[in-house]
């Protein structure tokens, strides 16, 4: 179908250009020779005599040529024999060319012909194009909708995982398409919409996929961006064709992936709204819940952004039903494992659980690529299986980044690499509240020459102030022991990560989170992000030069007290410290499991890195790993990433 329009369109665009060359052609018209004179036949005879003629050309009948002072001449012979000889005589130069046959003159009408035919081939074409409706030429105002037909392929709800809640809530909807008799005796209607929310990745689309592959109806799916043209109403009329198919296969399903394209609040643009987004919102609405009834149409769409939509789109009787898809959890993802893993040759020591445990925070997508990763790795070791290990090693590089142990480091960046690490792994160790350190490591992986990552024993979803408090030491842990081993003076950029995700942190407890005495319980936050809320416009806050001179005294405050713990713990435990650099600089990447054993004086037995097995550092579940995240300055030691904190 995307192959015929295509190939419709290029054929469109080629007789327009023919037309314009057409035209142009027209306009310019023939190269017009000099105007011959008409002398009748005894002058010309004079004149031949006299040798007053340079040049003839005889055509039939027909003579026309040029005299000696270079003015064209025709004249018209009576069947007279002789003149060729009179002609050399005088030395005329003579050119002879056959009489016309008359087809001539056919061929050269219908050149002549030919743009005005061509336009009105053209102008037939497009009152043709226009004849569907008032759809525009072209079929710009035509629906995009496309009729999903899986033969092959084909998802079920079998083959969504993680999402019980928002399966249970469609599968209704399914249910009641295969029968509604089951919900109308009970006075039940239809629901006329549903609207899947959640992050990206969390498998909205693929659910409304499993959606029309349960129900067995036609199912039209479209982009919400498919609706907006240059062309002011192509949108609308795009709605009111999309419905008008589906109310030919009713009952049927439509769904269209990322609504906030062509959903968001009207009126509420800066400088006024955008009047073709709007007037497609506004026929969308009409459809939905307008004064003709559209019975049997269920309308299934998709977002990340519902904050940004229309009031009028969420109420009841349009989208009835707001269904939340969020990040799996231990025991979604170990669902979500599982279906992705179908068609993977696993080794027999490959536990699902365990690398559920092992990726907190990962929506369907992230372990959807952590499966495809692994996979990759075992295919250019040549494996027949994909083994633990992999797994393993595909997570490290999916949460930290590909290693580039090609890099190469000077002794003198190793060792500072080493400390800066040391340190944020001795301060994550001795704080309260602070997760278990799952690995450290001087191996450069991404932009960041080493990193220590934490992962949170349980499922969390938020955070109290002790454990924001700990978080900060950890954060400045780099740094002061930079200061401490190296000396102020040779304290490097490294720390530019941390300070940045201290900085955030510090800022969110003081001014969303309420946790300052002195700046109080006022959310201050509201302008950091969007600048959309719903309907409303959101105007940056003001904030008095007192009150912000405060916040950033708070912010200042919070970050120093972390900066003083971290070098207190440094201090106290300087020989466990010593001894975690000492083993990084040796191994270059320690488990948890390791570091313990290290500062208890238990040295790995190994002499190079191997991938940590299955089960062997792995805390018991996980919710978002604190990872290093690329410092600001490459080439600068690695720091770690601050959590987000309780909404």
């Amino acid at each position: 179908m995307a192959g015929d329009m295509n190939m419709r369109n290029f054929l469109v665009w080629a007789i327009l250009l023919l037309l314009l060359l057409a035209l142009f052609n027209m306009l310019q018209g023939p190269t017009r020779e000099p105007a011959a004179t008409e002398v009748n036949y005894s002058r010309f005879l004079d004149q031949v005599e006299a040798g007053q003629i340079r040049s003839v050309t005889i055509q039939g009948d027909v003579i026309t040529g040029e005299t000696a002072n270079g003015a064209a001449f025709r004249t018209v012979v009576p069947g007279d024999a002789s003149i060729s000889e009179a002609l050399r005589n005088s030395g005329v130069e003579i050119t002879a060319r056959p009489a016309s046959d008359g087809n001539g003159g056919i061929w050269g009408l219908l050149l002549g012909w030919f743009p005005m035919l061509l336009l009105i081939a053209v102008w037939i074409f497009f009152m043709r194009q226009m004849q569907g409706g008032g759809r525009g030429a072209m079929g710009f105002g035509k629906s995009k909708a496309k009729l999903l037909t899986e033969k092959s392929g084909r998802v079920t709800f079998d083959d969504v995982a993680g999402i019980d809640e928002a399966k249970e809530e469609l599968q209704e909807i399914v249910e009641f398409l295969k029968d509604p008799s089951k919900f109308q005796r009970l006075g039940g209607k239809i629901p006329k919409g549903a609207l899947l929310i959640g992050p990206p990745g969390t498998g909205k689309t693929l659910t409304a996929r499993a959606v029309a592959g349960e129900a067995g109806v036609p199912f039209f799916t479209i982009s919400g961006s498919d609706f907006v043209e240059m062309f002011v109403g192509v949108g609308a009329s795009r709605v009111r064709d999309m419905f008008e198919q589906a109310k030919k296969n009713a009952p049927c399903i439509i769904f269209i992936d990322e609504i906030d394209a062509v959903g968001r609040s009207r009126g509420a643009g800066l400088g006024g709204g955008n009047d073709e987004r709007e007037q497609t919102l506004n026929q969308l609405l009409v459809e939905m819940d307008g004064f003709e009834a559209n019975e049997g149409i269920i309308l299934i769409a998709a977002t990340n952004r519902p904050d940004v939509l229309d009031p009028a789109l969420l109420r009841p009787g349009r989208f009835d039903r707001q269904v939340v898809v969020p990040n799996p959890d231990v025991t979604g993802r170990e669902k979500i494992l599982k279906v992705h893993m179908r068609n993977v040759p696993l080794a027999a020591d490959v536990d699902p659980k365990v690398v559920a445990r092992g990726t907190p925070g990962f929506s369907g997508a992230d372990l959807a690529n952590l499966v495809n990763e692994a996979a990759l790795m075992a295919a250019r070791r040549n494996k027949r299986v994909v083994s633990m290990a992999d797994f393993e090693e595909a997570k490290d590089k999916v949460m930290m980044g590909p290693e580039r142990r090609s890099m190469v480091m000077s002794e003198e960046e190793k060792r500072l690499t080493a400390y800066h690490e040391a340190g944020h792994a001795i301060v994550a160790l001795n704080v309260p509240g602070s997760d278990p350190v799952h690995k450290a490591t001087i191996i450069p992986r991404g932009r960041a020459l080493g990193m220590v990552m934490q992962l949170p024993e349980g499922d969390k979803y938020s955070m109290s102030y002790k454990q924001m408090t700990s978080r900060l030491a950890v954060l400045m842990g780099g740094r002061v022991a930079e200061e401490i081993k190296f000396g102020e003076d040779n304290v490097t950029s490294g720390a530019a990560g941390d300070i940045k995700m201290a900085t955030r942190l510090a800022r969110a407890m003081v001014t969303q989170w309420g946790y300052s005495k002195d700046v109080g319980l006022v959310d201050y936050g509201n302008d950091q992000g969007e600048v959309f809320l719903g309907q409303q416009l959101v105007q940056s806050s003001s904030v008095s030069a007192d009150t912000a001179a405060r916040i950033e005294a708070e912010v200042k405050r919070l970050i120093q007290a972390g900066h003083e713990e971290a070098h207190r713990i440094l201090t106290d435990k300087n020989d466990d410290w010593e001894a975690i650099a000492q083993g990084l600089l040796e191994y270059e990447t320690l488990s948890g499991e390791e570091i313990n054993n290290l500062i208890k004086g238990v040295k790995p037995v190994r002499d190079t890195y191997v991938p940590p097995k299955a089960g062997s550092d792995e805390p018991p579940a996980g919710a978002v790993p604190e990872v290093a995240e690329d410092d600001d300055e490459i080439g600068a030691p690695g720091g770690l990433s601050p959590k987000p904190g309780p909404a």
